[in-house]
């Protein structure tokens, strides 16, 4: 029997970063797009929230709370202020978790100590490749061993933060055929960062190409056996961010057709509308309801395949829907940036095509 209820704890976390998504996110959402720039005092601001340390053990200087639930709500919470904000400011993540969980306690005393000081420090994984027929099961980028040390080589796409993070978790497959992960240092020979990617949506968000050319990191920088774990936590973080967007998208277009009048009286008494935000808000709380799923039976140590792939299937496809409709809600001003909503509808067309972003 599924039990998915919130404890206190998480509920007071629930309301805490849902004021700060809608109080300090949402109002910095537009000129963050604009300028394809995350505020740095907002990032602050978010770092005292103490939402990434909490996922540390206190041995090295965190709180100890890392359960699954909680991160789909804390991701949840902050895409519903803003997508690209939120993946930055969660993106310490994307090397913690892995190290987290897979990483020797040597790994673990190197790199999550990092985490925890009064700066924010950011994150990033390197999973996509630039291929059309990519596939975390088979993905091209290859690690040998050579001697002492491990010999990567292989191209990435949409890495976020790839010049600032202190590690980019490379994900490669091994001799063997099995998907591992890799932390690589920055400033490491055969590390090269291309230029910054200009994307359709999360344009505050900074992603890059890199390219990796006989780059030796030492046998001790692997971490774990398999990672598809890991990237099945990213998927779940996904999910639960595709969640975010599209509950903002459904509060809004809500708010607007109880305000907007046409031919006297209001549009959200108009059959159509009335029938098109039903149908938002059902794709939104399935969509909840499929990821918190996913998200629980992770925290039962139980692998999850089936639930995390369909709350990552079906949170991609609802996102989609949810977004479009309210630009349809809005008719003409749904296409016009005075509104939030063709941000959204941008952000959301992300969820189909990248991995590896985002983790718990």
């Amino acid at each position: 029997m599924i039990d998915i209820r919130l404890d206190e704890d998480q509920q007071l976390i629930l309301e805490t970063v849902t004021a700060f998504a809608h109080e300090k996110i949402r109002p910095a959402a537009r000129e963050a797009d604009e300028t394809s720039t995350v505020p740095a005092e907002l990032v602050a601001q978010a770092w005292e929230l103490g939402l990434i340390q909490a996922s540390i053990p206190e041995e090295f200087g965190g709180q100890g709370r890392s359960d699954a639930v909680t991160g789909t709500v804390v991701a949840e919470a902050m895409a519903d202020g803003d997508l690209a904000i939120a993946l930055h400011a969660l993106s310490p993540r994307l090397v913690i978790d892995p190290v987290l969980h897979l990483g020797s306690q040597e790994q673990k005393r190197e790199v999550l100590p990092r985490y925890c000081g009064n700066k924010f420090v950011p994150g990033s994984a390197a999973v996509m490749e630039p291929r059309w027929n990519f596939s975390v099961s088979s993905l091209e980028t290859t690690a040998r061993k050579q001697g002492k040390e491990w010999v990567v080589d292989g191209r990435k796409c949409y890495v976020p933060n790839a010049t600032e993070s202190p590690w980019i978790v490379v994900y490669a497959r091994d001799e063997a055929g099995v998907v591992g992960a890799f932390l690589v240092a920055q400033g490491t020979p055969g590390l090269e960062v291309g230029d910054r990617e200009k994307n359709m949506g999360m344009r505050a968000l900074e992603t890059y190409e890199i390219q990796l050319t006989d780059c030796r990191i030492p046998l001790s920088a692997r971490l774990g056996a398999d990672a598809m774990t890991m990237l099945r936590r990213g998927r779940v973080a996904q999910s639960a961010m595709a969640v975010g967007v599209a509950k903002a998208s459904l509060d809004y277009a809500i708010g607007y057709a109880k305000e907007r009048e046409a031919f006297g009286k209001k549009i959200a008494q108009k059959q159509a509308i009335a029938f098109m935000l039903a149908e938002m808000a059902i794709e939104v709380d399935a969509s909840r309801l499929l990821n918190w799923e996913a998200a629980w039976k992770l925290d039962k140590n139980d692998p999850g395949v089936r639930e995390v792939a369909l709350a990552h299937r079906y949170a991609a496809d609802a996102v989609m829907s949810v977004t479009d409709n309210g630009i349809q809600v809005l008719g003409g001003h749904g296409f016009i940036r005075d509104h939030p909503v063709e941000l959204w509808a941008r952000n959301a067309r992300g969820f189909a095509i990248v991995e590896g972003i985002a983790s718990l």
